[in-house]
């Protein structure tokens, strides 16, 4: 009776939830959007032609972003920018603190975002496998299945100059799918908030709600004259998108549906529990890192100067924190982990069931077999995880001699990320690096990690690293990064880009400490490297037959792998908590509410002032008789979804998302209905601040709203 009621309830969590996933858009047409209250043919979410809504939305580096006119605006989050914006930023033009609006001859490059325009896709999973023959070892079948990767990827290139490629697998590489993109290269910022607007409540308000930030930005795509995405050129002309957005300012009414397209990064609701388990173990293990490297950088930063380079870095380490404390309470709170158990012990009992006893025997080893490839691939994970935090030089030093050692290699054999089609990324990152480190606050930085390396596992302590740990003195260790850092030619991007071009021999010839350190910690990734590839496979082969059968047991929406998705819901509150209960509209009331007058809430004078005067023009919500700041739906969405357009029934667009709550983000891992949440910008908000705060009125004709 208990295993009966276990498949049972597997059986209805599958039927209920089947719709409440992040879908492919070939995939969209099962899932019965007419029966949901879509205005919107379906068929025109995402058309071959380039003519689909599904088409406007472009990735961004690492989130979302839509085009909004036929002059290549691109609107997305305030935070997506923020790196750029940074970038661009100094104590004498603080574009973080004070904003910036730009005329079309005043815009800046926005340095180190691309934006990727989908072309099209294809199920390219017959010609993957049939690379892999049945009597190949699990490090064969890796090396067959990169190359026929990279055989497509550079085929789908070659047909076109300034196109992308890439090949994601799906449902643990039961399927494989070759996406195309059209990569634009010129981006400049039009138009940034105050940071006071944009990202009104800061940390204290990350994750949570109620909600009163004006997250967003303006940015535009430009191309070459011929249209092929160029670098950054003052001849360069806007891009003229296929598709693009149309704004509605009818708003939202509780239970409205809603849907969000964009590229969210990773779930793992897939997982089996031990795997899960795993993640908690990290992700308490990185919180307590994260904690520590915010208190020094927060310390670091004595003037303006390096608080601004420092900003992105502070900003991910506090996001990546209380994402990771979220997601432990949540497994805690909700009992994740035996949810996930019961899930495993109904699936194969269904299998016993309805499978050939060869196949279902499968399935059943599985889970003791995928185990111990994971145990084995997660100790080598712990030889290396204390570099997830490295200073800046030494990040430098060991991407360029990790170049140049590849590119010693045919470009088909180097590792993915260092064939001639990446250089281009690898020399931006380099010469971007300047912008945001600091030489003393990057050295300080070195030792420091070096101490506390003192009380680690050695097994943990990279090799290079070891006898200088060994010492346990902060004389030895200060003696140590002083000569690297005094002796290295690497403190000048033009110095690094010079570097990057030598070969191995001479690079090695230079004899840069820095570098020999690189090269030393490189010998040891790489056998590393080399045992997991096969580890992999076997990991990925394992869950993929499983995967498999899961398929056959019912629908469900694959994992988030930063391709392009749909997901959708409706404006809904919601109750975190006994006797409290969230309504889904937060107002410009509310934003006063929270005046303090001091970081991270204060409401600028002239915001105060517009308010005051009730001067809401057309944003006004004629039910609320305030302007709606910030709303919650029902929506699945994660990271990278940051940016992505909320839409309405009809495919306009009625906010930008930016956001999901405390609560719901448990929802990588288990899908909890009655909590999940994505928080969004209103576009009123936003056309609100666009006007009448920064009284950028050519801006909005573009947009088509005059």
């Amino acid at each position: 009776m208990r295993i009966a009621m276990l498949l049972l309830g597997l059986l209805i969590g599958f039927s209920l939830f089947a719709d409440d996933g992040m879908w492919m858009p070939h995939q969209i047409a099962d899932l019965d959007l007419g029966e949901q209250g879509f205005e919107c043919d379906p068929d025109m979410l995402f058309r071959s032609d380039g003519r689909g809504l599904m088409n406007a939305v472009v990735k961004l580096s690492g989130a979302t972003g839509a085009f909004v006119s036929p002059d290549g605006l691109i609107l997305t989050n305030h935070h997506v920018a923020y790196r750029a914006i940074q970038r661009a930023s100094d104590a004498q033009h603080d574009y973080l603190k004070d904003g910036l609006v730009a005329t079309r001859a005043e815009e800046i490059q926005a340095l180190g975002q691309m934006a990727y325009v989908l072309l099209g896709y294809e199920d390219v999973t017959a010609e993957i496998k049939a690379a892999v023959k049945d009597k190949m070892t699990y490090r064969q079948k890796y090396d067959a299945i990169d190359k026929a990767k990279k055989k497509l990827v550079k085929r789908a290139e070659q047909a076109d100059a300034d196109s992308r490629a890439e090949v994601a697998d799906i449902y643990s590489g039961h399927y494989y799918y070759l996406f195309r993109y059209k990569r634009l290269l010129d981006i400049r910022i039009v138009l940034a908030p105050p940071e006071d607007l944009g990202r009104f409540g800061g940390e204290i308000d990350n994750w949570m709600w109620p909600r009163h930030t004006c997250d967003f930005t303006f940015l535009r795509a430009y191309v070459a004259t011929d249209g092929t995405g160029a670098a950054y050129s003052p001849e360069n002309v806007p891009y003229q998108p296929t598709s693009f957005l149309k704004i509605a300012l009818d708003g939202n009414k509780n239970d409205d549906l809603n849907f969000v397209m964009g590229y969210p990064g990773r779930t793992y609701r897939n997982d089996t529990a031990k795997e899960m388990q795993q993640a908690i173990d990290y992700m308490a293990e990185r919180s307590t890192l994260y904690t520590e490297l915010m208190a020094f950088f927060e310390k670091a930063a004595d003037s303006r100067d390096i608080e601004i380079k420092y900003a992105g870095t502070l900003r991910g380490l506090a996001n990546a924190h209380k994402n990771y404390q979220a997601k432990m309470a949540g497994f805690v709170q909700h009992d994740v982990l035996a949810k996930i158990r019961q899930r495993e012990e109904a699936f194969l009992t269904w299998a016993g069931q309805n499978q050939a006893d060869a196949e279902a025997g499968r399935y059943e080893r599985f889970l003791d077999d995928y185990q111990a490839a994971q145990n084995e691939r997660r100790g080598l994970e712990s030889l290396v995880s204390g570099y997830s935090a490295v200073p800046v030089l030494l990040s430098q030093a060991y991407t360029i001699y990790r170049t140049v050692k590849e590119r010693e290699k045919p470009d088909i054999e180097r590792e993915a990320g260092y064939q001639e089609r990446n250089l281009i990324d690898i020399r931006q990152r380099i010469e971007l690096a300047d912008r945001s480190y600091d030489v003393a606050v990057d050295r300080a930085f070195f030792k420091y990690l070096l101490v506390r390396m003192f009380d680690a596992n050695p097994a943990r302590v990279p090799i290079a690293l070891q006898q200088v740990v060994a010492s346990k003195s902060e004389a030895t260790v200060s003696d140590f990064v002083d000569a690297l850092y005094d002796a290295t030619r690497l403190q000048t991007a033009a110095e690094r880009l010079k570097l990057l071009e030598l070969n191995l021999k001479e690079l090695r010839a230079i004899s840069d400490p820095l570098l020999e350190l690189a090269a030393n910690i490189e010998e040891q990734l790489e056998e590393v490297r080399e045992r997991d590839k096969a580890l992999n496979q076997e990991k990925m082969e394992l869950k993929e037959a499983v995967m498999a059968g899961m398929l056959r047991f019912d629908r469900m929406a694959p994992d988030a792998n930063s391709t392009l998705r749909l997901a959708f819901g409706r404006v809904a509150g919601y109750s975190p908590r006994d006797a409290v209960f969230y309504t889904p509209f937060t107002t410009l009331t509310g934003l006063l509410e929270k005046d303090a007058g001091q970081e991270p809430f204060i409401v600028p004078e002239k915001m105060k002032e517009l308010i005051a005067a009730r001067d809401f023009g057309p944003y006004v919500d004629s039910e609320i008789g305030d302007v709606v700041t910030c709303l919650l739906n029902t929506t699945n969405t994660t990271g990278g979804n940051s940016g992505s357009p909320t839409l309405n029934a009809k495919g306009e667009i009625i906010g930008i998302l930016f956001d999901g709550t405390y609560e719901s983000v448990i929802g990588d891992y288990h899908y909890i209905p009655e909590l999940q949440r994505s928080i969004s910008v209103d576009i009123r908000y936003v056309l609100f601040v666009v006007e009448k705060y920064c009284g950028a009125t050519w801006l909005l004709e573009e947009l088509g709203m005059r």
